[in-house]
């Protein structure tokens, strides 16, 4: 058959121009498209619940992708290894309780996992600011083109409606770090200071307890809930990582129905 450049052009221009405004208003706002999240979404997107995930870089996966120092293996304890078989996702024991993973696999069924489940992704997307009403509840993200942010141009940006959102954005907790600037009182005071030095046993028990809903419709997820609460990261174990999206879906899941 024959090709048409300018078809091509329409068909991406007016499928994602749908896209964007069928997801303009949301469930759940995902910003972060690391591994936590990942699991998170495709659980809230098979609860039928309307699931879209914001990712400021090209590619999602957060850290997941490069293993351990670019060895493209991980590891995930027993705990979690449910999650593994959930997003088919093959492995081996290592030792008892150890189960190692390829990396690459790991990301690729995950994502997979979450958008065939139904859960919309928008990359190279950054959420600069949440957005509030008069008494500050937080109501939706405030987004824009990463590379605008990247560039520096003074380009306003578009907002999506959510009645949750899950920061999952990693060591640098940015939607925590925005409310905690422009709303001082939003935590009671509590100053995020980032996470401690890595400890793989404590970091890994704590990603999972310190996943929690920290301002009214605002959870944290991932390594972002351990920067947040000041606790170790934890190095390239990620049961903790995928056992916190699980939590943080059930969370989100609770406070739509309350």
């Amino acid at each position: 058959m024959g090709l048409d450049e300018v078809i091509i052009t329409k068909a991406i221009v007016e499928e994602f121009t749908q896209a964007f405004l069928k997801y303009s208003e949301v469930d759940v706002a995902l910003v972060g498209g690391g591994p936590a999240n990942l699991v998170a979404a495709k659980h809230l997107a098979e609860r039928g619940i309307k699931t879209a995930l914001f990712e400021k870089k090209l590619s999602v996966g957060g850290g997941m992708w490069g293993g351990g120092m670019m060895f493209p293996r991980i590891v995930v304890q027993e705990e979690a290894r449910h999650i593994l078989d959930d997003f088919g996702i093959s492995y081996r024991e290592y030792q008892e309780g150890y189960y190692v993973a390829n990396s690459v696999e790991s990301v690729g069924k995950l994502i997979s996992g979450a958008t065939s489940a139904g859960a919309e992704f928008f990359n190279l997307v950054n959420a600069e600011d949440v957005m509030i009403r008069d008494d500050d509840t937080i109501c939706g993200l405030v987004i824009n083109w990463t590379p605008v942010s990247i560039g520096g141009f003074h380009v306003d940006p578009l907002t999506v409606k959510a009645k949750v959102i899950i920061d999952g954005t990693g060591h640098e907790a940015a939607v925590c770090n925005t409310v905690q600037r422009k709303i001082p009182t939003a935590f009671g005071g509590k100053k995020i200071v980032g996470e401690k030095p890595l400890c793989a046993e404590s970091g890994e028990r704590l990603v999972v307890k310190n996943t929690l809903e920290v301002y009214p419709g605002l959870i944290v997820s991932g390594m972002a809930a351990n920067a947040f609460a000041g606790s170790p990261r934890m190095g390239p174990v990620f049961g903790g990582m995928l056992l916190s999206g699980e939590k943080a879906a059930e969370l989100a899941i609770s406070k739509l129905k309350s």
